[in-house]
């Protein structure tokens, strides 16, 4: 039986959706498989978001920035928006059972030095980490 797929979006897909795929990923992939997506991908993953991940064990040098329609025909167990703009034009996917959303901040708009665009990175890693922990923790529960 295959698992359930949870397709978390942004709008870029370059940041935060990354970071949450992946830490989702993580912490709860033996529960569902987990996907990220865009409604306007950036076409690439920001190089921050691959280095903050890799400072806490996590390779997402692997990761590519997709369109959410490459998932449109799949069996979308439950979608999870991370940002507003992606919340609004979130389409409703055949068989998708939950729909959630956790906005966060975007970390490609920080500015300053080299050091304080990581630290925001950071931030928001941390953030989203609690957040999915949390969910993945439930997910664990409810099996």
């Amino acid at each position: 039986m295959p698992k359930p797929l949870v397709l978390i979006l942004c709008t870029g897909n370059s940041c935060r959706s990354h970071l949450a795929e992946a830490i989702l990923r993580k912490a709860a992939g033996d529960l569902v498989d987990v996907a990220s997506a865009g409604s306007k991908p950036a076409g690439f993953v920001h190089p921050e978001a691959v280095a903050v991940l890799a400072e806490i064990g996590i390779d997402a040098a692997g990761h590519r920035s997709k369109h959410l329609s490459e998932f449109l025909a799949s069996q979308v167990d439950t979608v999870i928006t991370v940002c507003g703009n992606a919340d609004q034009v979130c389409p409703t996917f055949p068989g998708q059972v939950r729909r959630h959303h956790w906005g966060f901040d975007d970390p490609a708009h920080a500015t300053g030095t080299a050091e304080q665009v990581r630290a925001e990175f950071r931030r928001v890693r941390d953030e989203i980490r609690r957040v999915f922990g949390a969910y993945a923790a439930g997910l664990r529960d409810a099996r």
